[in-house]
């Protein structure tokens, strides 16, 4: 049976809170950054609902904009693509229990090895079912995460050259630190993968494909860009951190949105709100909008966030509640139905993933992948 696409198909007259995606701008990006990372192939990351975005509708179209293959963290999100069509090579990043192991030769899929013991187990696996392996082997060059250590990886990397049923396509590891200032560790963690990579050299066999920078790398080192880049964050066009250099041109692609569904004006001395931690010194114009933390939209955001209507910007006024906030429009012009952007652009406005992940205390990607079901995405 074809799997259900994971998000409704938005229609206005039942709803009006939208997450718009540009997707041509997501194809502009990814071409700036095959540009940037040179002769490096590039992965497309698309985990985490791609990064809010949409899982199907984006990596068709980082697939259809010349990506080389696709990212996720979880077998679930590869199978999804795989039963909408979606035939380029997709490697999973995450751990994976040995039940799992039949559903990526089903699906076609490249598994990631972190240790001995799970290649022993992929090897297994792949003889009893008459196939051959894809994976990419995991090194922990300083992350801490998941991946064999550096200083053991010997172990796995001579563990893969006598597996009769595994094909290692790549070998990888992750930065840390690459969207910072101070590059020192990331520059480490270079080093340590480099030195693993020695192995091949020492034995004079061929390497497979060499991988460690993710978006703070493909910014700021072009040195890790080696055999294939690994764009996350910024193929959606927000740069990973406030310190990383912006040495890829890129604009967001989503902007979310809602409407004004009621005006009130609220008198002096009238709280606003759970809580009644807002309340008016002075008559002011109030506008309810049918959006809240149920949808994504962090109660951290209460009595700290700005809304755009008609061009202008607007506090939340009290906390947020689950399904409404209120907005304080002072003496100014708000109409039923009229346009409010929670995150993106209004005329000469705009308000960014990382405005709101400062007011609520956390980070863009957060902010992105915190976007739940509920609310619907429109493709342009």
């Amino acid at each position: 049976m074809p799997a259900a696409e994971p998000f409704p198909t938005c229609d206005e007259s039942i709803r009006p809170t939208r997450v718009e995606v540009d997707l041509g701008q997501l194809g502009r990006n990814l071409a700036a950054i095959r540009s940037h990372a040179g002769g490096a192939r590039v992965m497309a990351v698309v985990k985490a609902n791609a990064y809010g975005h949409g899982l199907v509708p984006v990596a068709r179209e980082m697939v259809r904009g010349g990506a080389d293959s696709l990212g996720v963290a979880l077998l679930e999100e590869a199978v999804l693509l795989r039963e909408a069509g979606i035939t380029a090579p997709i490697l999973v990043f995450g751990g994976i229990a040995e039940t799992q192991i039949p559903l990526f030769f089903r699906h076609d899929l490249t598994l990631t090895a972190p240790s001995v013991d799970k290649l022993r187990l992929i090897d297994d696996a792949a003889a009893a079912h008459g196939v051959r392996a894809r994976v990419h082997l995991k090194i922990d060059t300083g992350m801490e995460r998941l991946g064999i250590h550096y200083y053991s990886a010997d172990r796995l990397l001579e563990a893969s050259l006598n597996a009769r049923h595994v094909q290692v396509e790549g070998i990888y590891s992750h930065f840390a630190n690459s969207d910072t200032a101070d590059l020192g560790h990331a520059r480490l963690q270079l080093e340590r993968f480099l030195e693993v990579l020695s192995f091949y050299e020492r034995r004079s066999l061929p390497v497979p494909q060499r991988h460690i920078a993710n978006s703070g790398g493909i910014l700021q080192l072009p040195e890790s860009h080696l055999d294939l880049v690994r764009p996350g964050i910024l193929l959606y066009g927000v740069y990973p951190g406030p310190e990383c250099l912006r040495s890829v041109p890129v604009r967001p692609a989503l902007t979310w949105k809602s409407h004004v569904a009621y005006f009130k004006v609220v008198q002096p001395g009238h709280p606003v709100s759970y809580g009644s931690t807002w309340t008016a010194d002075h008559s002011v114009r109030m506008v309810t909008v049918p959006v809240g933390y149920g949808d994504g939209y962090f109660r951290a955001l209460s009595n700290r966030a700005e809304v755009l209507i008609r061009g202008e910007r607007h506090p939340v006024a009290g906390r947020v509640c689950m399904d409404q906030i209120m907005v304080n429009i002072g003496q100014g012009t708000a109409y039923y139905r009229d346009e409010v952007v929670l995150l993106g652009r209004q005329g000469g406005e705009e308000v960014t993933a990382d405005e709101l992940a400062g007011w609520a205390g956390t980070i863009a990607y957060e902010v992105l992948t915190n976007i739940n079901a509920r609310v619907p995405r429109v493709y342009l």
